[in-house]
């Protein structure tokens, strides 16, 4: 939820609001869509119950993160100096599926045994 409300708030600023990085910017601001959206998708993988595998929890979250990075791109072609892009949701995506599947990873091959 936290990571929702964060980028929600973000993608609400007007392009007037929003600091330039010079020759960095593009490259630092697709990094920040990559790696908001790749703690997003973990958000959503470590909530969905541990009983599922984790092949069907990272369908699942990288769903909702792309699910969610479409209704972001729209709510931001209504932001006044800002539009919205499918490279964007393909860059959200990459950076969820990234996150995802280190996460998948680990869990899989984790030894823990943990029963919180």
């Amino acid at each position: 939820m936290v990571m929702m409300g964060a980028i929600f708030f973000f993608s609400s600023l007007p392009a007037g609001r929003i600091p330039s990085f010079g020759e960095w910017d593009l490259l630092i601001k697709k990094a920040g869509h990559a790696s908001g959206y790749a703690l997003l998708g973990l958000a959503y993988y470590f909530a969905l119950p541990p009983r599922l595998s984790s092949g069907y929890r990272w369908i699942l979250a990288m769903f909702m993160a792309i699910l969610f990075a479409l209704s972001d791109e729209f709510h931001q072609s209504f932001v006044q100096d800002r539009n919205s892009s499918i490279i964007d949701v393909g860059i959200d995506a990459i950076g969820a599926a990234i996150a995802l599947t280190i996460a998948a990873f680990y869990s899989s091959n984790s030894n823990s045994n943990s029963s919180i």
